[in-house]
């Protein structure tokens, strides 16, 4: 584990015992390299494995790192069989382990790293994408009432909410920094809203290093990582998962100029038209204000991780990286929105 993301193993062991079915210790801790926004463990004992994800120590923005809300997702997905980790329980009590925590079931399989799959035969590749696909179209499709999620966000306003929310993070962590690029963006988007109230289940972040694929097939196991899920539009989720063809390897698992054709990948609007088909859609109208938004989304979040390395609660080299990025993020969002104004590609 990370020194600044240490706690009392013995206290969590005590926890376990009490409130996971069938726990037997001795219990060893490791951390995993990802959980950034929230630290993520591994939890292994001598016949089970286990995941906790916890809140960071030390001072949170309002709203930040919502680990009941990933609980409480969690629980309701896998009610209608989504592919997601059977949760066994919250914790809310910060004695235990210094912040709220859940502990989750580990998932064995692959998680892809590389949007270009240079592990995976060209001839597979177009599956994992069509699965990726698949799993966003259907996340979209879950009628949210019927799981109990009708009050897990505001329905409706989605665009408008979201902007003014990112926009807040942003003027009130001063000490990150500040940026013109993401400033005009901030002025822009809010007037550039598409028309057309839409509200499904969102995950907010999925992406291919987000899913657990099984070991040898290209078939979903589990999505992680739901801490930014809500009731939102879902067009602004999918043009967050296809973003991946508009960013540098270097940036998420991106794809720009990559040779898709030789890669056997999919093209960008052969993915934007399998979603389509998924959903019922006829098009996108509007794609290129959802690419803007989420670069914009992206770049507050960057810029939120770099607000935890000035203050010492994201200590990590990874999270000094990310933190490196909200400048680019924010570039790239404004030049998404150059390109919106000039009526797309």
């Amino acid at each position: 584990m990370r020194a600044l993301h240490r706690f009392d193993e013995a206290s969590l062991e005590r926890w376990m015992a009490a409130n996971v079915p069938g726990y037997a210790g001795p219990l060893r801790v490791e951390q995993f390299k990802g959980g950034q926004s929230n630290p993520t463990y591994q939890l292994i004992t001598p016949t089970a494995s286990y995941v906790l994800r916890r809140k960071p120590p030390g001072p949170l923005l309002k709203g930040a790192h919502g680990i009941e809300r990933e609980f409480r997702v969690l629980e309701a997905l896998a009610r209608v069989a989504f592919p997601v980790a059977r949760v066994h329980a919250l914790c809310t009590d910060d004695s235990v382990v210094g912040t709220a925590f859940y502990v989750m079931e580990y998932v064995a399989g692959r998680i892809v790293w590389d949007a270009r799959l240079p592990q995976i035969a060209r001839s597979e590749r177009p599956r994992y994408f069509d699965a990726m696909n698949e799993i966003m179209g259907r996340l979209h499709t879950i009628y949210y009432v019927a799981i109990g999620l009708s009050d897990y966000g505001k329905p409706g306003n989605y665009f408008a909410r979201q902007i003014a929310r990112w926009s807040r993070q942003y003027l009130d962590d001063e000490g990150a920094g500040r940026d013109a690029d993401f400033e005009r963006l901030v002025g822009w988007l809010p007037q550039n809203i598409p028309p057309g109230e839409e509200s499904a289940l969102v995950h907010g972040d999925c992406r291919f290093d987000n899913l657990i694929f099984h070991p040898v097939e290209a078939r979903v196991l589990a999505v992680l990582d739901w801490e930014l899920s809500t009731l939102g539009h879902p067009l602004a989720d999918f043009a967050y998962n296809a973003l991946m063809y508009r960013l540098p390897p270097a940036l998420l698992p991106g794809l720009a100029g990559a040779d898709l054709p030789a890669l056997g990948i999919p093209t960008e609007a052969e993915y934007v038209a399998a979603y389509c088909r998924r959903t019922g859609r006829d098009g996108v109208p509007g794609y290129d204000f959802y690419l803007a938004f989420n670069l914009f989304r992206l770049a507050a979040i960057m810029h939120g991780i770099r607000g935890r390395v000035v203050r010492g609660t994201a200590a990590s080299a990874h999270a000094r990286q990310m933190a490196e990025n909200v400048e680019l993020y924010a570039r790239l969002g404004w030049l998404q929105a150059e390109q919106a104004m000039r009526g797309g590609a």
